[in-house]
């Protein structure tokens, strides 16, 4: 399957029709940016991804004209310097997932089973406190060595259970149902949406520091930021000092889908009030 040809087909779509809109909001990564600057309408781009890769810097430098979107201010600091217009971060329906006022009984962990995702610090973890780790990981064809390498010889640990991948229904009761979501991570994690995920169910995180999840976490009130196994080992134990109600609190403050598409909006007002690309000043 080639799927380059299917975006490329979908971009002429898009720029055949658009002066249809009146802002058109791009989350293709930085495929568009040739195209946009040569056919200037008023958009907007979503950054998602990591930003620290080397091959895309000399890039953006190149586009640094394109007015972006962070999904977090931690994502940005690889390219400071681009034309940034605001961070938004993510949001879910208020009603996607149930509040479960209860803990439950283990740790979980979902996500990729990646080498920056971390699970063999889950599975540590779990070790060292003695309470059962339910992972739901998927595993992409890149990580597959990585997997049965370094993880699949760990999760012959009778407290580890391997779960696999899950799809969209089964979220609310593995995270609802969890004492705890572990987020261990060893890479700038540009947002983590699993973490809000974990706190719309009343579930509270310990995640190891990077990234997006100091402005993510309320620490001390959505769970617990660590910098090593045995910051991890004494958040667990901690765990009762938290209030499930307060990580629902927290997500319905901050994470709802209704607040991000507010703060969207007020981002394609400012780009249709200023009457024309605001990329163009910046390269003046």
């Amino acid at each position: 399957m080639d799927q380059l040809a299917h975006q490329i087909l979908m971009l002429e779509h898009v720029f055949q029709r658009a002066g249809e809109f009146d802002i058109v909001h791009f989350h293709i990564d930085y495929l568009h940016f040739p195209v946009s600057r040569r056919q200037p309408i008023p958009h907007i781009t979503t950054m998602h991804g990591r930003l620290d890769i080397p091959d895309i810097i000399p890039l953006h430098q190149e586009f640094r004209d394109r007015p972006l979107v962070s999904i977090s201010d931690g994502q940005r600091k690889p390219l400071p310097w681009a034309n940034w217009q605001a961070t938004v971060y993510h949001g879910l329906p208020s009603d996607l997932y149930r509040f479960r006022s209860e803990p439950g009984s283990y740790l979980a962990f979902l996500g990729r089973v990646s080498p920056e995702k971390r699970v063999d610090r889950a599975i540590e973890i779990a070790k060292q406190v003695q309470i059962p780790l339910k992972i739901a990981g998927k595993v992409d064809r890149v990580d597959e060595e990585y997997f049965e390498s370094v993880v699949e010889p760990l999760l012959r640990d009778p407290l580890v259970e391997f779960v696999g991948e899950i799809g969209e229904g089964e979220k609310e009761d593995f995270l609802g149902n969890a004492y705890v979501l572990l987020f261990p991570i060893d890479w700038p994690e540009p947002f983590g949406l699993v973490m809000i995920e974990a706190m719309s169910c009343g579930t509270p995180v310990i995640a190891y520091l990077g990234g997006a999840v100091p402005e993510v976490m309320e620490e001390g009130h959505t769970g617990f930021i660590v910098k090593g196994l045995e910051d991890a080992v004494d958040a667990v134990r901690r765990l009762p000092e938290l209030s499930r109600q307060r990580c629902r609190e927290v997500f319905d403050q901050r994470f709802t889908a209704a607040r991000m598409a507010h703060d969207y909006l007020g981002v394609y007002q400012r780009l249709i009030n200023s009457k024309q690309e605001p990329a163009l000043e910046a390269r003046g």
